[in-house]
């Protein structure tokens, strides 16, 4: 009686998982030798291991990532200018600690998309909570916040992130309201999380896909200070699929005189 009533009071506390293991340690009789404090511990470590799982599964849904990339899976050997040592260094998530930005910049299919994607998967598996997005799409989200009334709500989450990165930055010249939600965005961020920015188009030329000099300064200044960087170069590592094979068909007429 006083088990099932221990068992009810840790679902109660929401201790599912420890509630779970307490059952299994008195159903199995290998834990009868074990210690009170050794099998309280091991009740401990499991509801706590479920707890951080959890946590984990939330953080990844959360980030939204391209990909299923990790950084275990990055291909150093494809020749694109990557160095191995950098990129570990920045995957220990250090920079993200001290608030840095990364710009990662490199020609089409060149994999900027994945690998921003591995350092967003290795910074929710060290607890920090992060956003994978493409800035077209994030443009799109931002103007709907501007007309529905979500900015300020939109504006502050982006702002707690401890990492927001963003694809495919500047593809097209900014319109002016684009280059304001944008600012205050990064404003936002500035020295309170790490942005990782991907993109096709090398730093010296953002100031004149930004448009207005003030802006692009101020933009610059902001992403470019205490930034690491990663400058990708080579051929496109995107698989090109085999054409398809033709049949040949043996011309009609052939086939007529054949008969006759």
């Amino acid at each position: 009686m006083l088990t099932e009533q221990t068992i009810e009071k840790m679902n109660a506390m929401k201790l599912y998982a420890m509630a779970q293991a307490f059952t299994e340690q008195l159903a199995s009789v290998q834990y009868n030798e074990l210690a009170f404090a050794e099998r309280l511990g091991l009740l401990i470590d499991t509801e706590y291991t479920t707890r951080e799982n959890r946590k984990l599964a939330r953080r990844l849904r959360a980030a939204k990532m391209r990909y299923a990339a990790s950084v275990e899976d990055v291909d150093f050997r494809a020749p694109r200018a990557l160095d191995r040592a950098h990129f570990l260094s920045l995957a220990t998530c250090a920079w993200l600690g001290e608030r840095h930005n990364l710009i990662l910049t490199g020609p089409t299919g060149i994999g900027k998309s994945y690998l921003a994607c591995a350092l967003t998967e290795r910074a929710c598996r060290r607890g920090f909570t992060a956003y994978y997005v493409r800035a077209p799409r994030l443009l799109d989200e931002l103007t709907v916040s501007r007309v529905d009334g979500s900015w300020p709500r939109v504006l502050a989450r982006l702002g707690k992130l401890d990492l927001l990165s963003i694809d495919d930055w500047l593809l097209a010249p900014l319109k002016d309201a684009e280059r304001r939600m944008l600012m205050e965005v990064i404003e936002e961020r500035s020295e309170r999380g790490s942005t990782l920015i991907a993109t096709q188009l090398p730093i010296k030329d953002w100031h004149g896909v930004i448009g207005d000099p003030n802006h692009a300064d101020a933009l610059l200044d902001r992403l470019l200070h205490n930034a690491h960087r990663i400058e990708l170069s080579g051929r496109s590592m995107r698989k090109t699929k085999n054409p398809p094979k033709t049949t040949k068909t043996k011309d009609t007429n052939e086939d007529d005189r054949n008969e006759s």
